[in-house]
């Protein structure tokens, strides 16, 4: 009940002292800020797709091609420009390089990346639900360790 099982090894919690328990509360708190940290990369990444499948789907008309519009450069920057063509963009792939998509290859690509990131999200979901379990298991046992004053002698010693 009260173990930790990490790369296939089985650590009774109740044996350890108080000061190690902290730093291995400590250790699963820094992957649990880390992991939460991505999640929100990966949902940030996913709505960025999502916002482009709707400029995809609501942007590419006949009547935009004579309207001025701004193009970003970067995430604050944006230059004037117009549209040319409105059966073929262009699509940030990563790291810098642009492919010319006809706009069914491009939102083929942008709903692919929408439910790869998707999927990515919901695995990492269960990694952190897992993480926040063991930092509650190795919180009950310190807490249980405070309570019958098996931890006086420990953390004395530690200070």
């Amino acid at each position: 009940m009260a173990s930790k099982q990490g790369q296939g090894n089985q650590i009774d919690l109740t044996q350890l002292p108080i000061p190690q328990l902290n730093e291995l509360k400590s250790q699963l708190d820094r992957e649990l800020t880390h992991l939460s940290t991505s999640f929100t990369s990966l949902r940030t990444a996913q709505s960025k797709f999502r916002d482009c499948l709707l400029s995809l789907q609501t942007g590419l008309t006949t009547s935009t091609l004579s309207k001025p519009l701004l193009v970003p450069l970067t995430s604050s920057l944006y230059v004037p420009g117009k549209l040319t063509d409105a059966t073929h963009v262009l699509i940030d792939v990563g790291t810098g390089y642009y492919v010319e998509k006809d706009v069914k290859g491009a939102d083929d690509f942008y709903n692919r990346k929408v439910k790869d990131l998707g999927d990515s999200l919901k695995e990492l979901e269960q990694v952190i639900n897992g993480k926040a379990q063991n930092v509650r298991v190795v919180e009950e046992v310190i807490r249980v360790k405070v309570l019958s004053g098996q931890g006086e002698g420990a953390e004395k010693g530690a200070g």
